[in-house]
């Protein structure tokens, strides 16, 4: 008996995949970096409903460290608004350094890869995909 584990009867044992916590954990520190974004840069962001026919999607990669520095970062795709590609990058910079990651997101380098999405409305303003209100459905 001294290598057995008893269950108690009515108890269920429920075991978490690492993978399930290591998900929920990336989508609130994914959160979590929209949201000081968004902080940072307050007259950039759109309020509201996004249009129906976006002016520009960029998406941008970006590297983070143990302590929530922004080590690298560049536009991974665009549709070739400058503008907006500008935008990105330096809403991005502006928030560093970021909310530090959890360890356990971390790679054998102790940092993690992200990417984000900005979505711009005509008149420049953006929300991130992160923390996006639906567009709209109509072109006005």
């Amino acid at each position: 008996m001294a290598g057995c584990t008893i269950t108690p009867p009515g108890r269920p044992l429920i075991i978490t995949p690492a993978a399930a916590v290591n998900s929920a954990t990336l989508d609130q520190y994914r959160s979590a970096v929209a949201q000081r974004i968004i902080e940072r840069s307050p007259s950039y962001v759109l309020r509201g409903t996004p249009q129906a026919m976006l002016r520009s999607l960029v998406v941008v990669s970006f590297t983070v460290d143990r302590d929530g520095r922004v080590v690298a970062s560049s536009v991974y795709r665009t549709n070739g608004d400058d503008e907006a590609e500008s935008t990105a990058l330096a809403t991005l910079r502006r928030a560093s350094p970021l909310p530090e990651p959890p360890g356990k997101l971390l790679n054998g380098r102790g940092q993690l890869e992200l990417f984000e999405d900005w979505l711009f409305n005509d008149d420049g303003k953006f929300q991130l995909r992160e923390l996006a209100s639906p567009q709209a459905q109509t072109i006005n």
